[in-house]
């Protein structure tokens, strides 16, 4: 496989092996719901002291879609857009300063990908930068020198999602009527992830994705996709755009929200499309439990009318099942079922 897609020009023609075959191809959207954009500035500041209005919204949005976007959250706004422009900084480097990064070692804590780094049929339209960002202290030394000032972006965006996580944490617990530190521990126990997502212009987007449909494998993913369109939702089996809006930040529920909270709030399928008339940049930032962290759904949540749906099961045997199944949801939520009566 060609180490990265983005060369430094712009294709003229979309490479045959980039080409989907036509029944996978994307459809016309058939649905025009809006995703709900929650504010969170009357949320408190403490961890489970969130406004009654706002926890309610975040428990409808993750019922109905699965997936939410929070303005007045608390992040900087500046931390945000410096972090956009230096990944594309990054991406806008040549060639050759780039490509030092680049691994197929998927081990390694800061490596450069294209596709999904796997050895995808079809490949996918995008270059990713995969860094784990949290603890700082663990990781810093590992992130690229170029740019200047990358270093410092990143560590004051891991910080701020470490932050954001927290918040959204305590607002999900405390509507669930669980702990308000239940989702910490060994269920966000893995190292912080960011995948920066970079989709160059591509001259057919109807034959290509940057992304194909999956499921997240962990808790939640934090999303930043800047202002240009690209993210879809899959909502009653239909596809819906996800537009941007200013200064927000996409909060979509993994896997495991779904297995922890019993199916009360649902993991969403989604996926990434291209365009033809500019680049577009989005960072994913992944929360998920320690490989060794035991997973089930929360006993305060189950009672004689409302038994376990799921399994319990060590993430680490769910990550291995999703790789396996490429992050098809329907396959591994008919694995991790519970089929004791």
């Amino acid at each position: 496989m060609e180490k990265v897609l983005h060369k430094g020009f712009k294709y003229d023609t979309v490479p045959e092996k980039y080409v989907f075959p036509p029944e996978e191809r994307q459809k016309k959207l058939a649905s025009n719901k809006s995703i709900p954009v929650i504010d969170l500035a009357n949320a408190k500041a403490y961890i489970g002291l969130g406004h009654d209005e706002i926890v309610k919204q975040i428990l409808e949005a993750g019922k109905e879609f699965g997936v939410f976007q929070i303005v007045n959250h608390g992040v900087n706004n500046e931390v945000m857009s410096k972090m956009l422009e230096v990944m594309e900084e990054f991406f806008n480097m040549p060639l050759e300063k780039r490509v030092i990064h680049y691994s197929e070692d998927l081990c390694k804590p800061v490596r450069l990908f294209t596709s999904t780094g796997a050895h995808d049929i079809v490949p996918l339209w995008r270059d990713c930068l995969r860094m784990a960002i949290y603890p700082v202290e663990n990781f810093k030394q590992y992130w690229p020198e170029k740019p200047s000032n990358l270093k410092e972006t990143v560590e004051r965006y891991a910080v701020e999602m470490k932050g954001l996580t927290e918040k959204i944490f305590g607002l999900i617990t405390e509507g669930l009527g669980l702990e308000y530190d239940y989702l910490n521990g060994g269920l966000s126990g893995q190292p912080m992830i960011s995948h920066v997502n970079y989709y160059p212009p591509c001259p057919d987007p109807s034959l290509t994705f940057g992304l194909a449909k999956h499921c997240d494998p962990g808790l939640v993913t934090l999303l930043l996709q800047g202002d240009v369109s690209g993210l879809q939702i899959l909502c009653n089996g239909e596809w819906q755009a996800v537009d941007p809006v200013p200064n927000a930040i996409i909060v979509i529920y993994g896997h495991q929200m779904e297995f922890v909270t019993n199916g009360q709030l649902k993991s969403v399928e989604h996926r990434a499309i291209t365009n033809d008339m500019q680049s577009r940049i989005s960072i994913a930032t992944f929360i998920q439990p320690a490989m060794d962290c035991l997973v089930a759904p929360a006993k305060k949540l189950l009672d004689e009318n409302n038994p376990p749906l799921y399994k319990s099961f060590l993430f680490g045997d769910y990550f291995a099942n999703y790789v396996a199944n490429l992050g098809d949801k329907l396959k591994l939520t008919e694995h991790f079922q519970n089929t004791t009566p």
